[in-house]
């Protein structure tokens, strides 16, 4: 995620340069990628913050609930996705991390790494 942040970072002030010819400069839309890739790093960006998921694995999950639920994702199937993920989590929270919760967890997070590789790991 961090490569990707700088990534755009150099790629907006390349854009931002009076020597680039105007057709040689890309909208910020190509530059992010597509809807797609534009809502999985939104997805990792949520699942980045929080306490560390090794140290805090309940308050991990609780911290990621809120945030996953307020995410605008077009594709259907990756909103469901993250849906139940964020569903995962409440429960995992409510049960304090009991192993039937943790096991649904992961499955959920293996469907959000399905259509966002390595997003939920």
């Amino acid at each position: 995620m961090l490569a990707l942040a700088a990534l755009v970072a150099l790629a907006a002030t390349a854009c931002g340069s009076s020597s680039a010819p105007p057709s040689s400069r890309s909208s910020s839309a190509a530059l992010l990628g597509t809807p797609q890739q534009q809502s999985c790093a939104a997805v990792g960006d949520v699942l980045s913050d929080g306490p560390d998921p090794g140290a805090d694995p309940v308050g991990y999950a609780q911290a990621q609930i809120r945030p996953l639920r307020q995410l605008k994702i077009a594709d259907a199937p990756l909103r469901r996705a993250v849906q139940a993920v964020a569903s995962a989590y409440q429960a995992f929270s409510s049960g304090n991390g009991d192993s039937v919760s943790t096991k649904h967890v992961s499955a959920a997070e293996k469907a959000v790494n399905a259509l966002c590789p390595g997003v939920a790991n």
